[in-house]
């Protein structure tokens, strides 16, 4: 196939994926690569100089150049009606089963994921785009092994698109001999193809943009929707884009992100797993900074607690949605108990979020959707969303940097990340980033939590176990080929493979084990994948 001049595609180009990767398309990808590559790059750096500074003891506070901002009496722009009510939002990766059940499961909104819980390997994009081309026009269809045959019900949800994050390139294409932006590419092309076609069906095209850490980053993705809708056509405005606030520098830019994408912005979300990882990446120098197991750390902790009200209280000042992060429990089949346990877990997350003025909430599982919905039904009623509570807590730096609990760290809690971390990466090098592990169902910020909280039990002082024992790197050397014969019966059990395993626990100990904190466990491990 013809490609735009300067153009390269270094991956093999099926049929279908070359109604995808056409002229027209990898043209405007070329546009705004060459026109804001330079900003994201300046933008990274100023990431690790900012890192650097944190490392050295700098403590983020807020920016003293954006204060008439905050102070500011503004709103965003008027959300269009399918976006006015998002009560209940299911999230899943772009294969074709789940987004024909994302799409039947009863959600207001369902939001499909081109990163955290897709493995990024060439195939899964690109036919990503592809069952998303199919699905807008209600022309997918899938059939499992038994036979059994999926397809779109006549209501379904509307379609919320998370393209990857600044940090991630696609390797596969070259513009210039540079690689592309994996969040450009993957916007780019899904724009292009599908925006016209989703506005003529009464929704779209609306997005979903990750692990942004300024309002400055906002900024470049407002540019880059002014510059898109300009190529194809679109009146400025038509993009919408909700914010996944799970990074804790970003938690001090609410209300300047809101405003840099103001005439874009469909509000924010808590991204609470990445916001965990979040905070121990940037932090991991403070030797008196070390949380307890994983599970200790709920929204009920007042870090996490602060972070959540902090967004509600912005976003309902500025007349944007907010909405509530991921509850990871998912249904429990052949066990009564576990399941009803479960289910009582997400009815108390949706309940509080409810209650704290969220106008919506994301869950994992078709089976959530109800619960999530009948709780902020209990709340909201018949209104679309709750801006009307406005919280007037005022919460800094003090409560967002106040990072406890610091206890329990279990013996337990230590396998657990090293187990869920390993079983996790085998999977993601096999090619699936969404995995249901002990009744959670995981992403890419789990296995980031897992290796991150290994790593500073290790390096923190304050590292030690319930009996007194401190985590080293021989403890987590001698816990690893455990864990992992655990995980290879598990996934032997399920009928899978097991060789990317052995891979994955070398991978795990490398990236929990390191010198240099590496910034992103998904950064190397792209580059090994095909």
């Amino acid at each position: 196939m013809s490609l735009p001049a300067g153009v390269q595609i270094n991956a093999p180009i099926t049929a279908d994926y070359a109604k995808i990767l056409t002229p027209e398309a990898m043209a405007l990808v070329a546009k705004l690569h060459r026109a804001f590559e330079p900003r994201r790059q300046e933008l990274l750096k100023a990431r690790v100089a900012r890192q650097a500074r944190i490392d050295a003891g700098e403590m983020p506070d807020f920016l003293p150049e954006t204060k008439s901002i905050r102070e500011g009496d503004w709103k965003i722009a008027p959300l269009p009606k399918a976006l006015e009510r998002r009560r209940t939002e299911i999230t899943g990766p772009v294969e074709a089963k789940m987004i024909i059940n994302a799409y039947n499961s009863g959600a207001d909104s369902y939001m499909t994921d081109f990163e955290d819980s897709n493995s990024p390997k060439w195939d899964n994009q690109i036919q990503g785009q592809v069952n998303l081309y199919k699905a807008i026009r209600r022309e997918l269809s899938f059939k499992n092994e038994a036979g059994k045959e999926y397809k779109l019900n006549d209501k379904i949800a509307t379609l919320q698109v998370r393209p990857r994050g600044w940090h991630l390139d696609e390797k596969h294409v070259l513009i210039d001999g540079q690689r592309v932006s994996g969040g450009v590419f993957d916007f780019a092309l899904f724009l292009f193809h599908n925006a016209k076609e989703q506005i003529a069906r009464g929704a779209g095209p609306f997005f979903y943009l990750p692990k942004m850490e300024s309002h400055l980053e906002a900024r470049l993705w407002n540019d880059i929707f002014v510059m898109a809708q300009n190529e194809i056509g679109l009146p400025q405005g038509t993009i919408k884009a909700t914010v996944l606030i799970e990074t804790i520098l970003a938690t001090f830019e609410l209300e300047e992100i809101l405003y840099e994408l103001r005439q874009h912005s469909a509000g924010l979300n808590a991204g609470r797993w990445d916001y965990i990882f979040s905070c121990i990446k940037k932090f991991k120098r403070n030797k008196d900074f070390c949380l307890a197991n994983r599970g200790a750390i709920t929204m009920e902790v007042p870090f996490m607690r602060s972070y959540a009200l902090s967004l509600v209280k912005a976003c309902h000042k500025r007349g944007a949605p907010a909405i509530g992060g991921m509850s990871a429990l998912i249904p429990i089949k052949n066990d009564p108990v576990a399941n009803e346990k479960a289910l009582a877990g997400i009815r108390h997350d949706k309940t509080r979020d409810a209650n704290d003025g969220f106008d919506g909430g994301w869950v994992a599982h078709p089976g959530l959707v109800p619960i999530a919905a009948e709780e902020f039904q209990k709340v909201l009623g018949e209104r679309p969303n709750q801006w009307e509570k406005q919280r007037d807590e005022n919460f800094g730096p003090k409560d967002w940097l106040n990072f406890q609990p610091e206890q329990p760290i279990t013996e337990a809690g230590v396998r657990n990340n090293i187990n869920v971390g390993i079983h996790y990466l085998g999977s993601w090098l096999a090619g699936n980033g969404c995995v249901p592990i002990h009744n959670l169902m995981e992403d890419a910020a789990t296995a980031e939590i897992s290796r991150s909280q290994v790593w500073q039990w290790v390096v923190s002082p304050k590292g030690k176990l319930d009996d007194g024992r401190k985590v080293t790197a021989d403890m987590v050397r001698a816990i690893i080929p455990e864990e992992l014969a655990k995980v290879k019966a598990t996934v032997t059990a399920q009928g899978e493979k097991t060789e990317t395993y052995d891979q994955a626990a070398k991978i795990f100990e490398e990236m929990s084990l390191a010198d240099s904190y590496p910034e992103f466990l998904t950064l190397p491990l792209y580059e090994a994948m095909e």
